[in-house]
């Protein structure tokens, strides 16, 4: 706690839950509790929250509704990145990762404001397919399609259903020589990452295949917040505290999707593989 701050205007001792802040406006000084002051000097707007981590517990904020109501009114004055809401039922950790990732954005346009979550560990184990297959990428994948399941389960009984945001997102659903050859618009709500999300750009990602064009397009483009501001948080562990290598959802080739490995590093992995499950949802 900050002790001893004198008032600038007055030369008087200040209590210890406030400190004082210069307007740049109009050059006054002003107080402000110490828990208020990035309300107070950073815009009450997605971008300015976007660019500074601050790793707080939010989770009354959100479960008393405060959170829900400066989401809708696009100020975000409680929320910036690394912030984190535990699970109502799961007790799990969930960080904010972006603020508006996704505004203004599908077929259909997204125009709920919102925060986008991910677990801080991996939330358990899947394959992405029973045997070594790509075939139909993401979207045909027994992870998609069936091993997902419980893990939005758990992510909907934490949240409830009526803050997870459901919208429009791009996904590959077909593979053609190992690369992602077509693709469309489907309904999402809770859904693996890509490594754009969690690196910034394509790595291992199968995005050319000679004069062949990959079906790379996407809305998910640019890197997440949570790790451009701290990378360390790529690396996701296991309830046992083990670092451990989760799934990503772009192909690699015909028996390869990609992921998160171990160590940080990004690396692929044959489908048949249970690896971990770290997916992305919005809430609003």
């Amino acid at each position: 706690m900050i002790k001893k701050i004198t008032d600038l205007v007055k030369g008087q001792p200040l209590k210890e839950d406030v400190i004082p802040f210069v307007d740049s406006a109009n050059g006054e000084t002003k107080k402000a509790l110490v828990d208020d002051l990035l309300k107070s000097i950073i815009p009450s707007n997605a971008g300015a929250h976007n660019g500074i981590y601050r790793g707080k517990d939010i989770t009354n904020l959100f479960y008393d509704g405060t959170l829900s109501q400066q989401i809708a009114a696009g100020t975000f004055d409680d929320i910036f990145i690394g912030d984190y809401i535990i699970g109502k039922v799961s007790k799990r950790k969930y960080l904010v990762a972006d603020i508006n990732y996704r505004l203004n954005m599908g077929d259909t346009e997204c125009t709920t404001p919102h925060i986008l979550m991910v677990p801080e560990k991996i939330m358990g184990t899947a394959k992405m397919n029973d045997t070594n297959i790509t075939t139909e990428a993401y979207v045909g994948s027994k992870m998609y399609t069936e091993y997902l399941a419980p893990f939005k389960a758990v992510i909907q009984n934490d949240f409830e259903t009526s803050h997870i945001v459901q919208h429009r997102n791009l996904f590959a659903n077909a593979v053609t020589n190992g690369y992602e050859s077509a693709g469309g618009w489907f309904d999402s709500t809770i859904e693996l990452m890509n490594e754009i999300m969690v690196y910034g750009s394509n790595i291992f990602h199968n995005i050319q295949n000679g004069a062949n064009l990959a079906y790379n397009y996407t809305m998910d483009k640019q890197q997440l917040s949570l790790f451009r501001l701290k990378p360390a948080l790529t690396v996701a562990r296991n309830d046992a505290g083990e670092r451990y290598w989760y799934w990503l959802r772009d192909v690699v080739s015909a028996s390869n999707f990609a992921i998160v490995g171990t160590s940080g590093n990004a690396n692929c992995y044959v489908a048949s593989n249970a690896g971990g499950v770290r997916p992305a949802f919005l809430i609003k």
